[in-house]
């Protein structure tokens, strides 16, 4: 008998269930149909007609893959309020600036609240159409009408089918949403920019299917304590899926930031006990950035750990290599680490700048400001090599960096015009970053 279900039996997640109509089992063979147009050989399809449009953002396009693919699907996702909207307004600007006709559909605002925004970010540009809808059957009248060569909508989860049952945002309803947009993509050669809500947990709202759908998914990522925004590739069937694009939000709305490192280094500029410079790997892309320590003596049984900007466990990890391996008192001692300008740095290569960070304030003796230190720490006190290397290595070197101390399992070719010390553990690490090497190391 035929019940109502809200919580699906599987992986008991609720509104997940949508009742949909049977469909008739038909025969168990089909036929051979007739194409529309003949298989051709690879080398006489035009690879020219598939050939990307820049945006004119530079971050942007370095994401994307040099730009967008006219007959191509992207979907853009994000928390409320990271700056997708005001992104996309300035892509549609330069768009429209390069003589293209942009369509920017918006289901969360009204017209009016979009050409206030566009004002205040100087993204008005009269190839620019606007349009506050949310029924589909309306949206693909707007597209008949004005013809564009872009087509933005904010967001896809507000859109409604009227054809199609199910509620506003369903998984029903999304799929139907999108699959429509797709071929609407595919058979006009309509470049589409959708918009996507995230769950709590930071993934894409909706079924699963909508990713596999499209051609292009981006995460547009940002700390609402940080102005730093970062675009980041998932999937990418035009270019890499590893690419970061790097921006900076403002009161006059969202700017490229193609050297991210200097906001990570703004104000390290003398030596201090307590910090070291690192160089870490987001995607493709290599950022510089600082972290910093603090060591104060405690009377509690368990003195305090605070992390920021880090993996904590990973932290902790170090601290216990330094007590064990290097006899490093901070059993006693309340200890923070934390990075500098929002950076967020979870990939093990930067466990020598942690173990670094930590013995100079312990010390009291500082890091010279122009070195870096790339590795990973393992537990018998080793460093171990860790990727791109040379690409970290060469970052380092473009900002002026004069010291790099690397794994000494390195078998990358480094760049020269920058002294490299290859260390095998940690106490040769010390040595080769601190100042002055004083008796005892701890």
């Amino acid at each position: 008998m035929a019940k109502w279900v809200g919580r699906c039996p599987d992986c008991g997640e609720w509104g997940t269930v949508d009742e949909v109509a049977g469909v008739p089992a038909g025969p168990k063979g089909s036929g051979a149909v007739a194409p529309t147009s003949p298989a051709r050989r690879i080398t006489e399809v035009d690879a020219d007609s598939s050939a990307s449009i820049a945006t004119g953002i530079g971050e942007l396009d370095r994401v994307l893959g040099r730009g967008v693919v006219p007959g191509s699907v992207v979907l853009l996702a994000g928390e409320p309020g990271v700056g997708k909207s005001t992104l996309l307004l300035e892509a549609v600007k330069y768009w429209a600036k390069g003589g293209r006709t942009a369509l920017y559909i918006t289901g969360e605002e009204s017209a009016g609240q979009v050409r206030m925004r566009a004002e205040r970010t100087d993204a008005v540009h009269e190839n620019v159409y606007l349009a506050s809808e949310s029924d589909l059957g309306t949206i693909l009248g707007h597209v008949d009408a004005v013809s564009p060569s872009l087509l933005v909508v904010d967001s896809v989860q507000t859109v409604v089918a009227s054809a199609v049952d199910g509620v506003t945002g369903g998984v029903t309803q999304i799929r139907a949403v999108t699959t429509a947009l797709v071929s609407l993509a595919k058979n006009r050669g309509i470049a589409v920019i959708l918009v996507g809500h995230v769950t709590k947990d930071g993934a894409v709202a909706g079924p699963r299917s909508l990713e596999h759908l499209v051609d292009v998914v981006l995460s547009f990522e940002g700390d609402r304590h940080s102005s730093l925004r970062m675009v980041r590739g998932i999937k990418n069937r035009f270019g890499p899926a590893d690419e970061v694009g790097c921006f900076e939000q403002r009161d006059d709305g969202i700017h490229q930031v193609p050297d991210p490192s200097g906001i990570f280094l703004h104000q390290r500029g003398i030596d201090v006990t307590g910090s070291t410079a690192l160089v870490t790997m987001d995607g493709k892309r290599a950022l510089v950035g600082e972290i910093q320590s603090l060591a104060n003596p405690s009377t509690m049984a368990t003195p305090r750990r605070a992390v920021s900007g880090l993996d904590s466990a990973r932290v902790a990890m170090v601290l216990a290599v330094l007590q064990s391996r290097l006899s490093a008192k901070v059993g006693d001692k309340e200890i923070y680490v934390a990075t500098v300008g929002g950076m967020r740095v979870t990939e093990p290569a930067g466990d020598l700048a942690i173990a670094l960070a930590v013995s100079s304030v312990l010390n009291d003796t500082p890091i010279p400001q122009f070195t870096v230190a790339i590795g990973e720490v393992g537990l018998a006190g080793e460093v171990r090599r860790v990727s791109a290397v040379a690409r970290r290595v060469a970052e380092a070197k473009r900002l002026g960096f004069m010291h790099a101390i690397v794994p000494a399992a390195t078998d990358e070719k480094l760049p020269t015009g920058i002294k490299v010390t290859r260390v095998g553990d940690l106490h040769q690490a010390v040595r080769a970053g601190l100042v002055s090497v004083v008796a005892a190391p701890f």
